[in-house]
């Protein structure tokens, strides 16, 4: 069994097929998917779209490109969604220099609150970050300095440093259909590197779709697809990955109950 520990269900993309969509990742054995949040203005659609489903949970958060439409949103906003048994994440929030679609103070900003509500809640904040990885290292080094938190790097596709100083922090790894891609060569080098109890995989649906479905639309069923280049990066068979990837899983997301 697998999960996919990072999606956006929500998003207009699957509006003509949801059911589908879910049913499909459960044929694939995908036993859990995480929908995750990227405005808390849209929260509660995202809370009513996975309460629809048993194995869907969600996260609560602001995307870093959304941080200046949502300037008031405090930890305390975000303590008080995550009390929710359906909420098990913070975010996502980080950093994301390569669009600035938010400036880079408000990013920030919004970041910080967000560390603050993982700290207080102890559930894993789900990290945005795309050309900040000095800025994001140097955050999170910080504010681990304050108090614990858990944290996983999303859909990682940064340096081999970033990647060393998280894991330095206990924070754990999640490699999507970016691993996959042909010229994805540093990113495999760096995924075998990752020890085995810190990664995870996940789709970023509705994007990254990996072989064989690139160009198309993702969707959670297709993490087998990462999954399967992942155990050959690692030297594993793809089983012996899923229930790693799996264990790790509900260690961090510690608030899913585990299907039996």
């Amino acid at each position: 069994m697998l999960v996919d520990s990072h999606c956006h269900l929500d998003f207009p993309d699957f509006d003509e097929d949801r059911d589908a969509v879910v049913e499909r990742a459960r044929a694939a054995g995908v036993e859990t998917i995480v929908s995750i949040s990227t405005k808390v203005a849209r929260f509660p659609q995202l809370r009513d779209l996975v309460g629809r489903y048993p194995q869907v949970y969600c996260s609560v958060g602001t995307h870093p490109h959304n941080a200046a439409e949502e300037p008031d949103v405090t930890a305390e906003d975000l303590v008080r969604f995550a009390a929710d048994p359906k909420v098990v994440a913070i975010g996502e929030a980080g950093l994301d220099y390569h669009y600035d679609n938010s400036p880079r103070e408000a990013q920030r900003i919004s970041f910080l609150r967000h560390i603050a509500a993982a700290r207080e809640t102890q559930l894993p904040l789900v990290i945005h970050a795309r050309d900040a990885d000095a800025d994001m290292g140097d955050i999170l080094e910080a504010e681990s300095g304050q108090g614990a938190f858990p944290a996983i790097l999303h859909c990682f596709s940064s340096g081999r440093e970033l990647a060393r100083r998280g894991l330095d922090l206990g924070l754990y790894v999640s490699f999507s259909g970016i691993l996959t891609f042909r010229r994805s060569d540093e990113l495999r080098a760096i995924a075998r590197d990752v020890p085995l109890d810190r990664l995870l995989v996940e789709t970023d649906a509705p994007y990254l779709a990996p072989p064989p479905y690139r160009g198309r639309r993702n969707e959670p069923a297709y993490v087998t697809e990462t999954a399967r280049v992942l155990a050959e990066v690692k030297g594993l068979s793809v089983d012996a990955l899923a229930e790693a990837t799996t264990d790790n899983f509900h260690r961090i997301f510690n608030r899913i109950v585990r299907p039996e």
